[in-house]
């Protein structure tokens, strides 16, 4: 029971609301109250100073934090520990991922070797999987961020150059190939803030000496593509992400072309798991065939 508290006051101080902790920990928001409540009475004490749109820590709450993240952290490794136990005949692989295009393969070769293992794929933008990855909610994470960081194993899944993405009916469309300095002239369909395609479309632009044009900010690719299928704007993504779909014209870039390179990172202290383990072997670069035998070598080079 003091866990379950614990747990939903470490997320309602992490958020600073009750409501963004509510939604995190999927519970209603009276349900965070009362526990919050609830540990409060239980030990005479205040945890929080309420204010009209968000909660700060008190001194007894900011003694409490680095406890409750150190038992929260056992208990994850614990969660971990079971899960993993055995010789891989049940238990839950969670992956988080900017997009599912280059780690399907390999889950693909994952679950062919290991059917009784459920896997899971939680979609966010890099910073947001990198995040959930250090707070154990996921066991690997598929980032275009080339974090160095000694508590990471990083591997390289692909390199991916960026192209725009248009319309058949935009002015761009029949062109071969365009500059980088040509969309300026075009309203852009941009991640938001955080996005590793964002910054790098940015990047691209300030080279070529040109500011970001009109914009408008859609929160995931797939409804990015969908605007471009209604003619509502003009993007910049990795090719291998674009959708084989006729109302989707891909147009390369002629110079300047930026790159997305796309990295698969586990925590170093766990990347020798059975299942962490299980999942380095069966790897598969995109645009190869899934035919990689998954047996256990090695695991892979770090690369930091």
């Amino acid at each position: 029971m003091l866990g379950e508290l614990l747990m939903t006051f470490y997320e309602v101080a992490r958020q600073g609301s009750i409501t963004t902790a509510a939604r995190q920990l999927r519970v209603s928001q009276p349900t965070v109250t009362g526990r919050i409540r609830q540990l409060e009475e239980l030990y005479g004490v205040e945890l929080f100073h309420r204010r009209a749109s968000r909660v700060d820590l008190s001194d007894t709450g900011v003694a409490l934090m680095p406890v409750a993240e150190q038992i929260l952290q056992q208990e994850s490794n614990a969660d971990f520990l079971l899960r993993n136990a055995g010789n891989l005949r049940f238990g839950n692989l969670r992956i988080g991922a900017t997009g599912p295009y280059y780690i399907l393969r390999s889950v693909a070769a994952f679950r062919q070797r290991y059917p009784a293992l459920g896997v899971s794929i939680q979609i966010g933008n890099s910073r947001q999987m990198l995040d959930a990855l250090f707070e154990y909610r996921i066991d690997a994470a598929v980032s275009s961020h080339a974090v160095d960081d000694d508590r990471l194993h990083r591997i390289m899944l692909a390199a991916d150059p960026m192209v725009l993405v248009v319309h058949p009916a935009h002015p761009l469309a029949r062109r071969p190939r365009v500059e980088v300095s040509e969309l300026a002239t075009c309203h852009l369909l941009v991640r938001e803030q955080g996005s590793m395609t964002r910054e790098a479309t940015e990047g691209a632009l300030h080279a070529a000496g040109v500011e970001l044009p009109a914009h408008t900010v859609i929160g995931s690719r797939e409804a990015i593509c969908e605007a471009i299928r209604h003619n509502l704007g003009a993007s910049v993504m990795p090719e291998g992400e674009v959708p084989r779909d006729p109302a989707l014209t891909v147009v390369r870039f002629a110079s300047q072309a930026p790159v997305i390179h796309e990295y698969l990172y586990c925590l170093n202290s766990r990347r020798k798991t059975r299942l962490l383990g299980a999942l380095l072997d069966c790897l598969v670069p995109p645009g190869t065939a899934a035919s990689r035998r998954c047996e256990m070598p090695p695991p892979a080079p770090i690369l930091n």
